[in-house]
């Protein structure tokens, strides 16, 4: 006998979409683009060590157009990151 309170297989889940449009309103937006940040310039730091230039610098590129943005006590750091990328990604460029 079939057990009818078992979701049937290859069924996706119910999204609550007001609830989540709740918890994304409840974040900061800085702290998104705070991580946007620190995840781009890893990003950039990864293709930079494979040697992947064009990927680096679009990497580069979004991270500076991010850095105006970038407000409290991680923008300095993620400022410095932007700036040794910029100059490791010159070093690389003219090897």
């Amino acid at each position: 006998m079939a057990d009818d309170t078992e979701p049937a297989e290859n069924t996706e889940p119910e999204i609550d979409v007001e609830a989540l449009q709740e918890q994304l309103a409840s974040f900061s937006v800085e702290q998104f683009l705070i991580s946007a940040a620190s995840t781009i310039a890893s990003l950039a730091y990864a293709k930079l060590e494979r040697g992947d230039l064009a990927q680096s610098r679009k990497a580069i590129d979004a991270l500076a157009a991010l850095a105006p943005l970038l407000e409290g006590e991680l923008a300095p750091d993620l400022g410095l990151a932007l700036t040794k990328l910029q100059v490791a990604f010159a070093e690389a460029a003219s090897a």
